[in-house]
């Protein structure tokens, strides 16, 4: 779908960069603290070579809106759509969506969920097990659209929580790409108990990554990835922690790099003046 301009109109999607302590450090609780703050990983996924877009580049879980996430009887606590609107710039069901989004396909991609049921007075939510034969029909269900988010969650009692997302930042495709996205991208905490899988399809390795290693690994060509990914783990790695992350105030305004010819390469180029190398033609944030 193109603008009367020609220029290709950005799809809505949402990432998510999931995180954890790294080894040797305490867990979060299930109210979102911790009992001891050391270093953090970051999850990366490595696009299979075949894909149509960003082939062999690691990225976060995440894709394109889905117009059933935008489903309003979604069962769901912390910040309601209209609070997550403000934050995130968008008008109410564009937020409802975009939150949707970046759960479904975190559950999609890896098999974590971000999801519980109902918390009750004086009791802690029960800790999910979804490598189950069950919960892998549902997530196949998902991904060929047998069945929606909403469905399962209503028919399994549970209740999406947006309180365990955070959002981060936004970045749009450069206008000069012929597929576009403008990409909404969370943090979110690894849920106690639960552990991610390889099962999306889409990536053949999965890695827990130490955020602050990610940019000298870009550099030397061990993990190729798109701008935005490379600057969100270099911002990760300037918190240092969990709690940092928690504690980050982020504004979230529309972020579209430039395209410039810099010593006869082309380049993309943010707006701190950093610039990277520029991505494959049907390259996604």
């Amino acid at each position: 779908m193109t603008e009367n301009d020609g220029v290709a109109r950005p799809r809505p999607a949402a990432t998510v960069m999931l995180l954890r302590p790294a080894a040797g450090t305490a867990a979060p609780t299930a109210a979102g603290g911790s009992r001891a703050e050391g270093s953090m990983e970051v999850l990366l996924m490595r696009r299979v070579s075949s894909m149509g877009f960003a082939p062999g580049a690691y990225v976060f879980p995440g894709g394109r809106v889905d117009e059933r996430d935008a489903d309003g009887d979604l069962p769901w606590t912390g910040p309601s759509p209209g609070e997550w609107a403000r934050t995130l710039g968008t008008d109410v069901p564009m937020a409802r969506a975009l939150v949707c989004a970046a759960v479904r396909e975190t559950f999609e991609e890896t098999g974590v969920l971000l999801a519980s049921e109902p918390e009750r007075a004086g009791e802690e939510a029960i800790t999910l097990d979804t490598a189950t034969e069950d919960w892998e029909r549902d997530r196949v269900g998902l991904i060929d659209h047998t069945h929606s988010f909403t469905e399962v969650l209503r028919r399994r009692g549970l209740v999406l929580r947006s309180e365990w997302l955070r959002a981060w930042a936004r970045w749009i495709t450069p206008k000069d790409q012929p597929r576009r996205f403008d990409t909404w991208f969370f943090t979110a905490e690894l849920p106690p108990g639960q552990t991610s899988r390889d099962v999306g399809g889409e990536a053949d390795l999965t890695r827990w990554t130490d955020p602050s290693v990610v940019a000298g690994e870009w550099r030397a060509g061990r993990m190729p990835m798109l701008p935005p990914t490379v600057i969100a783990c270099a911002e990760l790695a300037d918190r240092r922690t969990l709690r940092g992350v928690r504690q980050a105030r982020r504004d979230i305004v529309p972020i579209e790099p430039d395209v410039r010819v810099i010593d006869g390469q082309i380049r993309v180029v943010a707006p701190d003046g950093s610039d990277f190398p520029l991505p494959k033609p049907d390259a996604t944030p």
